[in-house]
């Protein structure tokens, strides 16, 4: 049975042209220009919609009358159906991003293609080269506070230790442990945060593992059903994919930190846990030492 907040490759390209209905192609501008990209699909990436003043590059750019232009320059206005896609075997979870966004803003006619670029070539279906030429649309944002959390909002509930929030690390294993990442002052993880993996939900052929699959891996990691989901990462981004992937497999109350680790990380009096012993375990060190 499809799901409300994915649209199969023959759906959209029997659906492409209709009116109200804008393709947005998130992925990098090379991609779209030179690799072709969905007949009529217009091109914008989550950079666009960053605060340029935040140390934090994922932070949103509070001039929301900005984004309404960018969005309404698309052709997307309130009422528009948004189909997003990309490659989800070549980015970060960028259309989650894109669809985490947008619901943020207040946007209620969204979803994603089911294995992006990649099922849609993979089925020779048409493309096009070029820039799309959209009607401008009207967009007005309406703040939708329940799917965002922020960080001072986050350090509350760490002290508080609330059980009814479980908050959820999507980085790779080695970055919760502790990896040192360049640029960024302190590595390891949020108090208390549990590892759920981005990247493990896709089958082979880029489409999204069924919604019992999904529940099945996130109740493997002690997460309930009445728990409020909070989800971040590096930058906001791979968090935003594990987003919406949590509402596809039903979870109603799941939260994004956009500042995530960038800023997290940069704030002293946020804390931080590492486990050092585990990182080297993940590496190999202790064989090596072991061995030596």
């Amino acid at each position: 049975m499809p799901h409300p907040l994915l649209i199969e490759t023959e759906t959209l390209q029997n659906r492409l042209g209709e009116p109200g209905l804008v393709v947005v192609d998130v992925r990098g501008r090379a991609s779209y220009e030179f690799g072709g990209h969905i007949p009529g699909a217009v091109h914008t990436t989550w950079h666009e919609y960053s605060d340029p003043q935040a140390v934090a590059k994922s932070l949103l750019n509070p001039d929301l009358a900005q984004i309404e232009r960018r969005l309404g320059a698309l052709g997307i206005g309130n009422e528009t159906e948004v189909v997003i896609y990309s490659n989800p075997y070549d980015n970060w979870g960028d259309e989650g991003r894109m669809f985490w966004m947008l619901e943020y803003l207040g946007h209620t006619r969204t979803s994603i293609l089911n294995g992006g670029w990649v099922k849609w070539t993979a089925e020779q279906r048409p493309f096009e080269h070029g820039p799309a030429s959209p009607r401008p649309g009207q967009f007005k944002a309406c703040p939708v506070k329940d799917v965002i959390v922020t960080k001072d909002e986050l350090k509350r509930i760490v002290r508080a230790g609330q059980a009814q929030a479980a908050i959820l690390d999507a980085r790779s294993l080695e970055e919760y442990l502790g990896k040192e990442i360049s640029g960024i002052p302190r590595s390891g993880h949020i108090p208390s945060a549990i590892h759920v993996a981005w990247n493990q939900f896709l089958n082979k052929d880029a489409t999204v593992k069924d919604a019992e699959i999904i529940r099945e891996l996130i109740e493997e990691k002690g997460i309930r059903n009445d728990q409020e989901l909070i989800c971040y990462c590096l930058g906001g981004i791979r968090s935003a994919w594990l987003y919406f992937v949590l509402k596809v497999a039903g979870y109603q109350r799941v939260r994004n930190y956009p500042g995530s680790w960038w800023e997290w990380s940069r704030d002293f009096a946020c804390p931080v846990e590492r486990d050092v012993q585990g990182l080297q375990k993940v590496l190999g060190f202790d064989q090596a030492a072991g061995s030596a």
